[in-house]
C-alpha cells in the first residue's frame, strides 16, 4: 500500500512565511493570540461606556442650561404677634391657609396718626380688641399692619411665610395677603416714606414667594357678591392693589391709594427686576389662572371679606 508523505520543506516554508514567530518565546505567543478575543471585549467595554455617557448626557440637557431668573426679595424684619398680644390673645379656631399668595391689598386702619411709635403695641391690641369682641371675628383681619416708622407687625395668626386665609377684603380674601397701614390717608393727608418702603419691602417678599410681578395684573375669584364683582366671578386686578380696588370702599384712603404705582415700581425694583412699565400678567402661571378655591366661604369670613 503506497503511505502518502508531507513533502520536505513544508513546514519551513509555513515558518519562513510568518517570519519572526518561530523567535518568539511560546508565553508571548499565547498572548498574541489571544489578542482577538481581548480586543474584542475591550471593544464592547468602550461600546457600552459610550452608550451610557451619550444617555447620561441626552437626560441632563435641562441641567446645563441657565435657569430662570428668580424674581425674590428678602425677607424684612416682621415682629411676631406675640410681642404686641401677649395675655390679650384669646381662644380662636385653627387658621385656615391658601395654597398660594396671588396679591396683596393695601388697607388703612382708619385710626389717628399722631402716635408715638412706642406706643404701636398697644393700639394694636385695642384694634384686636374692637374687631374680635364689638365685631366678633375670629382674629384680626389683617395679615400684616404696618407702622408710620416702617415697622412691620404680624397681624392674623397663622405663619408669616404661609398663605393665611385672612379677612380683610371682602370677596377677595383668598389667595391674597392683607396689610394695613397704621392711621387715615385719606386725601391731603401725608404718606410717611418709611411706612411707603416698609409696604414695598412686605409686598416684594411675599409676592417673591410665588413669582409674582408686583406691577402686574393677576385673575382672581370673587367668593363674595358683597365685593365689587358677583361671586364666582374672575375680576382682573393689580397684583399690588388698594381695598377700593376689589370692594366699595374709600380705603385706603386717597392719599395712600396715590402712592400705590411708586410701592409697586419700588417693588418691584426689590424683587431685582428691571426697571420699565408693568409686565402684564404675572409669568408664574398659577397665579393668573385662578383655579377651584381651596376651601368654601366659612362664617367668619362671611362677615368680612370671603
Amino acid at each position: 500500500m503506497r503511505v502518502l508523505r508531507r513533502r520536505r520543506g513544508t513546514r519551513r516554508r509555513r515558518a519562513a512565511g510568518t517570519p519572526g514567530i518561530a523567535t518568539v518565546p511560546r508565553a508571548a505567543r499565547l498572548l498574541l493570540g489571544c489578542l482577538p478575543g481581548v480586543a474584542a471585549v475591550a471593544a464592547l467595554v468602550l461600546c457600552a461606556h459610550g452608550v451610557e455617557h451619550a444617555a447620561e448626557t441626552g437626560a441632563r440637557p435641562a441641567a446645563d442650561r441657565p435657569a430662570a431668573m428668580a424674581y425674590t426679595a428678602p425677607r424684612p424684619h416682621i415682629v411676631p404677634r406675640s410681642q404686641w398680644l401677649g395675655d390679650a390673645a384669646r381662644r380662636q379656631p385653627r387658621p385656615r391657609y391658601d395654597d398660594r399668595v396671588a396679591a396683596v391689598f393695601v388697607h388703612h386702619t382708619d385710626s389717628p396718626n399722631g402716635y408715638d411709635c412706642a406706643d404701636v403695641p398697644r393700639i394694636l391690641r385695642d384694634l384686636y380688641t374692637g374687631q374680635t369682641g364689638t365685631r366678633d371675628w375670629d382674629d384680626i383681619g389683617y395679615n400684616f399692619v404696618v407702622d408710620r416708622c416702617g415697622t412691620v407687625y404680624e397681624g392674623r395668626a397663622g405663619g408669616v411665610e404661609r398663605a393665611v386665609t385672612g379677612a380683610h377684603t371682602q370677596g377677595f380674601n383668598h389667595r391674597t395677603t392683607g396689610i394695613a397701614a397704621l392711621g387715615t390717608f385719606t386725601a391731603g393727608m401725608p404718606v410717611p416714606r418709611a411706612m411707603i418702603h416698609a409696604i414695598a419691602a412686605l409686598s416684594a417678599w411675599k409676592l417673591g414667594l410665588t413669582g409674582t410681578d408686583p406691577r402686574a395684573r393677576v385673575r382672581l375669584v370673587s367668593s363674595n357678591g358683597l365685593s365689587r364683582y358677583a361671586a364666582g366671578t374672575a375680576a382682573e386686578l393689580p397684583a399690588l392693589a388698594g381695598h377700593n380696588d376689589g370692594y366699595m370702599t374709600s380705603c385706603p384712603g386717597a392719599a395712600l391709594h396715590a402712592r400705590l404705582p411708586e410701592i409697586r415700581q419700588l417693588a418691584a425694583r426689590l424683587q431685582g427686576r428691571p426697571a420699565g412699565p408693568q409686565e402684564g400678567h404675572s409669568r408664574r402661571a398659577g397665579a393668573s389662572d385662578p383655579g377651584a378655591l381651596p376651601s368654601t366661604p366659612q362664617s367668619a369670613d362671611r362677615r368680612w371679606g370671603s
